[in-house]
């Protein structure tokens, strides 16, 4: 049998119900100093785009699959820099990815884990610098949190006029990356799965509308601007020591993200604890339309320039699914493969 075109192994994890495909070696060389340079140069390396599109697309992958390629850190303060990838290309920021990434690198012995503690994994990624804390109990991850770069609210009640002729306002924050949100109820929905087509369907004309807004061009980096994902939130219940929603975000081009979504989770906790509703001594449960769950808390309070905002801790955990070796040959006909949404 002659030898594949290409032949990738990864390691597929999921954090709670949303994939996460890791690939550590075997890649193509990656130029750019920083990692938010490699993401920039990342879509034109045709090397790596048909890893990509190999990875992502049926029938290996699916029109919501994630994952995630290692490269070097920005310098010797990470243990390693990660590029996000989807269906419609390479995301700033992805907090489930970086939970997903703490489990792999206590697996993998990349980081060494104390196996009755907890261990610091830090990762470069193209929006700064995160950290994965893995808790381990002799020798089990019993849970991940995930502190994310500065998080703060853009705007409030930013009208969106939709196709049907209505018109809902949304709120724009940052958590890694600008997420636009509302709450299901003022679309006369609520985040179950029997809904998902016309969640889907309204999440992504908001995204889209707000693309080119100027609150979506907040970021001091030209390369962090634009809206990465809209999130539709449930009221579940409030309490003074507990806030609970359940949301859905629909991210890039339609994607659906099965996980309560880490950096949409924190760009949730900055604008609700930009509006008030949020504070140090309270914990945001966050839950996906499938049931799964993130902790999110306020860890600190920050001033960066003109904007106020938090380092958002978010809490859940991984689990490895699969070790795969993914091979594509000259005489397949779908070559990296297809997609039907």
């Amino acid at each position: 049998m002659k030898s594949p075109l290409v032949k990738i192994t990864a390691a597929d994890y999921h954090t709670a119900g949303e994939p996460f495909r890791i690939v550590s070696v075997g890649l193509p060389s990656i130029t750019g100093a920083m990692v938010l340079d490699k993401r920039a140069g990342a879509p034109s390396n045709q090397e790596l785009e048909q890893i990509r599109k190999l990875l992502v697309n049926e029938p290996r992958g699916h029109a919501d699959m994630y994952g995630g390629f290692i490269v070097e850190p920005n310098d010797d303060g990470a243990d390693f820099g990660v590029l996000f990838w989807h269906g419609d290309g390479y995301s700033t920021a992805c907090g489930h990815g970086t939970i997903a990434l703490g489990a792999w690198a206590v697996d993998t012995e990349l980081v060494a884990a104390e196996p009755n503690g907890e261990t610091a994994v830090t990762i470069d990624v193209p929006s700064g610098r995160v950290q994965a804390l893995v808790t381990q109990e002799n020798g089990i991850t019993t849970k991940i949190s995930f502190k994310n770069v500065f998080s703060h609210a853009i705007a409030e009640a930013v009208p969106v006029a939709l196709d049907d002729g209505r018109t809902v306002l949304v709120d724009i924050s940052y958590g890694g990356a600008n997420y636009a949100s509302i709450d299901a109820s003022k679309l006369g929905l609520s985040v179950e799965p029997q809904h998902l087509d016309e969640l889907i369907r309204i999440g992504r004309q908001i995204k889209w509308k707000l693309n080119e807004a100027p609150e979506s061009n907040s970021q001091v980096d030209e390369r962090l601007n634009g809206i990465y994902g809209t999130i539709i939130f449930d009221e579940i219940n409030s309490t003074e020591s507990e806030l609970h929603q359940r949301n859905v975000t629909i991210y890039a081009d339609g994607r659906v993200d099965r996980s309560p979504c880490g950096s949409g989770t924190a760009a949730r906790i900055a604008q609700l604890a930009h509006s008030g509703k949020l504070t140090k001594s309270m914990t945001l449960i966050h839950d996906s339309i499938i049931g799964t769950r993130f902790l999110g808390r306020i860890e600190e309070t920050q001033t960066h320039g003109q904007k106020s905002g938090v380092i958002p801790m978010i809490t859940g955990n991984a689990f490895h699914a699969a070790n795969s070796e993914f091979l594509l040959f000259e005489n397949d006909e779908l070559d990296t493969g297809f997609s039907l949404r």
